[in-house]
């Protein structure tokens, strides 16, 4: 079966399933992430390891389907009025996203998260839906790995972070940004084309999922909804329980340690990290700020005594290793 042979308007059950899926996933990562931000978790746990390795999976799973989707609704031709609906839909949500994060936690809000790179990619794609998938899917192998891979200063005005080329990644609690994450959806447009092409979407529409699959196939066809609804009904039954049961209370300097080296070690030698994240912590505490790097935002104030101790550190550290290998 061609391509153009496809029925576009006959939902396939299974990229429901796979969407409800990674939604789900989704949901329990920012499970964790709010028992980290309400201190029942260690301070930084959902930014490294494998919490992080497991927060772009999902990423990536969510933007390939988007990228199947785009390319399913369109097969045989855009349709406008459902197109400019959707659009508009997602634009929305994503601009009541970044106005609420501002006002909840305004050093750290969101300003191009994953229903950006949605609302991005839905514009984007449709100059890649004619291409040949082979040449989309290389174009969007490149995008990943310049994103992932290269940076330079002509994007590290603030109005650009969007592009995701910035020496330095911005503050926002979902940085979803073109490079590299745009690229993931040109490769489920790609894949998808491979698939109509070798009759594949017309052979799980005629091996629908059981029943067992309704509940995940009811969020996957509202994800949009879900997806608004999740997180602040989950950071609500936290902070409810937070209210009855307070949670643990924590010594701060060990549990920055903690999240201050398992993030170092990422780059630096366990040396280094112990060195700089133990003189970084005494100089939040000597300043009395160490309380405030476990807020939902700072102060203009704490970000420059924190810059301050950074490079203070980095150089007292690179010091000290360097002293004790020779």
């Amino acid at each position: 079966m061609t391509a153009q042979q496809a029925k576009p308007s006959s939902r396939i059950g299974w990229i429901d399933v796979a969407r409800g899926i990674a939604l789900v996933a989704m949901a329990v990562y920012h499970f964790a992430w709010d028992l980290e931000f309400f201190g029942y978790a260690t301070p930084g746990m959902t930014a490294v390891g494998g919490w992080k390795l497991f927060a772009r999976s999902i990423a990536s799973s969510f933007l390939l389907l988007v990228g199947v989707s785009l390319y399913l609704a369109h097969i045989g031709g855009i349709r406008w009025p459902s197109y400019w609906r959707r659009l508009a839909m997602v634009a929305a949500a994503a601009a009541a996203i970044t106005l609420a994060t501002w006002f909840a936690t305004p050093g750290n809000y969101i300003f191009f998260g994953i229903l950006h790179q949605i609302a991005f990619a839905t514009v984007a794609g449709l100059l890649f839906l004619r291409l040949p998938p082979l040449l989309t899917l290389a174009i969007g192998a490149a995008i990943v790995v310049v994103g992932n891979f290269w940076s330079t200063p002509l994007f590290n005005h603030p109005a650009l972070a969007w592009i995701g080329l910035a020496e330095a990644r911005p503050r926002s609690s979902d940085f979803v940004p073109v490079f590299p994450w745009f690229g993931v959806v040109l490769a489920g447009m790609a894949l998808a084309a491979f698939a109509a092409r070798f009759g594949l979407f017309e052979r799980l529409r005629n091996a629908a999922p059981g029943a067992w699959s309704n509940p995940l196939a009811f969020i996957g066809r509202h994800s949009l909804a879900f997806y608004l609804i999740h997180q602040p009904a989950l950071i609500s039954i936290v902070w409810l329980a937070s209210q009855v049961i307070g949670p643990p209370p924590q010594d701060r300097k060990p549990a920055f340690m903690q999240a201050c080296e398992t993030s170092c070690l990422t780059e630096q030698p366990q040396a280094f990290c112990t060195a700089y994240c133990g003189c970084v912590a005494d100089g939040l505490q000597s300043d009395g700020k160490l309380d405030e790097a476990f807020a939902a935002s700072q102060s203009e104030e704490f970000r420059d005594r924190l810059q301050e101790n950074v490079l203070v550190c980095t150089e007292a550290a690179e010091t000290m290793t360097n002293t004790g290998s020779q």
